[in-house]
């Protein structure tokens, strides 16, 4: 059980992220606080599993945008299940916008949503693991804090505001045995409709550009943040994990690695 007696705090518990981190976490004996915008109705299911699997969850539901919202239920957590060891941000939203024709509203949400969660969340949970001298924060980021998404050039500004945080943070921080690191996830099933954009071919055939033609899912991104939060990444603080199957990899322009008739040409 790599995280019994754990705490983890998971920011955004009802997107495929969120639900799978909680049910691996779970399974190895951590304790969770999730944040949930539906209150707990949308993971109702996995809920369920991580009570079966004997693991205590806290489901609240803030604005973390917030300073005082990230606070309040911090202290929920510290009465209910003990001061927080773990911080896994994942708010992830995705809007399209672009730079010509994009409402400042729109802009402002995304950031707000990606960006600024990570701060507040990062500085609230950082201060009280800079009192116990330990702890461990991974941000769920986005290959798109590298490569332009071709529609929202917003979720692209977000994600790479993210990624510096999380270094800058891995400074600081580390100075005090936390340790700060961040995984720039790649594609899912479903993602090309998520970013269909008019001007780019990124996710046209995407699937294949993973130089195996097999996609990563969740769950093995669930498996790279039980890693990072578990004592044996000990050594691990700062860095930018590129969880993609190679996919970014794509623009040597390699023959795709496609499907083909039963005795045909690869």
């Amino acid at each position: 059980m790599r995280l019994q007696g754990k705490v983890v705090f998971v920011t955004d518990a009802d997107g495929p992220s969120g639900r799978a981190i909680m049910l691996r976490l779970a399974a190895e004996g951590a304790s969770l606080l999730l944040n949930s915008a539906s209150g707990g109705a949308d993971v109702a299911a996995e809920l369920e599993k991580v009570r079966e699997l004997g693991a205590d969850a806290l489901v609240v539901s803030a604005d973390l945008r917030r300073s005082s919202e990230a606070a309040r239920i911090l202290d929920m957590a510290d009465e209910r299940l003990g001061a927080v060891d773990v911080l896994v941000h994942n708010h992830d939203r995705v809007v399209p916008i672009s730079v010509e024709t994009g409402e400042e509203s729109v802009f402002a949400d995304v950031m707000d949503w990606n960006a600024k969660t990570a701060f507040v969340c990062a500085k609230a949970v950082g201060k009280r693991m800079e009192a116990g001298q330990k702890g461990s924060i991974v941000f769920v980021s986005s290959i798109h804090a590298e490569k332009p998404t071709g529609m929202s050039f917003a979720y692209s500004a977000s994600k790479g505001a993210v990624k510096m945080l999380a270094r800058e943070a891995a400074v600081v921080l580390g100075r005090h045995g936390v340790r700060v690191n961040s995984i720039e996830f790649g594609p899912v099933e479903g993602v090309d409709s998520v970013f269909r954009s008019d001007i780019s071919l990124l996710y046209d055939s995407y699937r294949y550009k993973v130089p195996d033609g097999v996609l990563g899912t969740h769950e093995d991104l669930a498996e790279l943040v039980l890693y990072l939060a578990s004592d044996e990444a000990r050594y691990l603080n700062g860095a930018d994990i590129r969880m993609d199957g190679g996919f970014l990899m794509h623009y040597l322009d390699f023959k795709m690695k496609k499907p083909h008739a039963a005795g045909g040409a690869p």
